[in-house]
């Protein structure tokens, strides 16, 4: 019979905003995700990269400005950058973790390129912001260049598009390591975005919600259960009013009618919410589980959408 096959999206708490931040964080993230291990679970990670993929950026174009001659670097490329330090932090505090509680089990980041449609509304409507402050001199030369960019205050700032995942290209690959019993640490900061053009993929200047590809994942290795793990206990209603009330259970009509009343902030729990529809569908087996990091692999502990 096989184990119960569960994705684990990591968000921000999981691993800081500094690189000494992300060296603690990810010792107490190891911790986590080894508890789900001993309990027998298959496990495959998802993580977030928003101030890793734009510290990157920003030393790249910094980089560029200083030294005109070199190329400037494609968001696509910084994305791969943040997935590689990422997964190398975290696989090996994993394996620590595990070999000091007497487990012996492979981790491995797979590089993960995901596949967006180039149709996408998202694409005439950007809305993440990267990069530093740019002077109106900066964002005339990114504007010539094709790049979207708005004033805010006194400077200006880049903004890219945020377009769904339509299909993960190493999907495969994942789903045979996880079939080997191996953990696999894949999707980071949402995945590279790429766009096909019939054998080529082609970088696009884009980044993926996080929550979205971590429930593409999911639906694509054949999981059972999608986890997420991010800041809060459980997912509230009327949050942050002195109205606020913890849900334990809710099945995904609830959360659609919920999520269609704006119970639920754009760039926060909204993806997450919308991750859980889209994983659960229509399956009376599959579950989603959301959750404080640190909570340990009980299961129960925390809000859980099911059909």
């Amino acid at each position: 019979m096989r184990k119960k096959r569960i994705v684990i999206a990591l968000g921000h708490d999981a691993l800081g905003t500094t690189l000494p931040e992300q060296q603690k964080a990810k010792k107490r993230t190891a911790k986590a995700i080894a508890d789900f291990v001993k309990e027998d679970y298959q496990i495959i990670i998802s993580h977030s990269n928003g101030p890793q993929v734009g510290m990157i950026h920003t030393a790249m174009a910094e980089f560029c400005r200083i030294y005109p001659e070199y190329t400037a670097t494609p968001m696509s490329v910084c994305s791969a950058m943040s997935q590689g330090y990422i997964g190398y932090d975290l696989q090996n505090a994993i394996r620590t973790e595990l070999l000091n509680r007497g487990i012996y089990k492979p981790v491995a980041t797979v590089l993960t390129q995901v596949a967006v449609d180039p149709y996408d509304e998202a694409f005439y409507h950007p809305t993440k912001i990267i990069g530093r402050i740019m002077t109106q001199e900066e964002a005339e030369a990114e504007e010539k260049k094709g790049n979207y960019v708005i004033e805010v205050g006194t400077g200006y700032r880049r903004h890219v598009a945020a377009p769904k995942p339509i299909d993960i290209i190493e999907s495969d690959t994942i789903k045979a390591l996880a079939d080997a019993d191996q953990i696999v640490i894949a999707c980071g900061g949402g995945g590279i975005p790429v766009l096909q053009q019939e054998n080529y993929l082609k970088g696009a200047s884009a980044i993926i919600e996080k929550d979205l590809a971590a429930g593409k994942l999911a639906e694509l290795v054949d999981a059972d259960m999608l986890v997420i793990l991010t800041g809060v206990e459980r997912v509230c209603l009327d949050y942050g009013t002195p109205n606020e009330k913890p849900i334990d259970r809710m099945t995904t009509a609830q959360a659609l009618k919920y999520m269609e009343e704006g119970q639920f902030e754009e760039g926060t729990m909204k993806p997450k919410i919308e991750a859980a529809l889209e994983f659960i569908g229509n399956s009376a087996v599959k579950s989603v589980l959301i959750t404080k990091l640190g909570k340990g692999a009980n299961l129960e502990n925390g809000t859980t959408i099911i059909k």
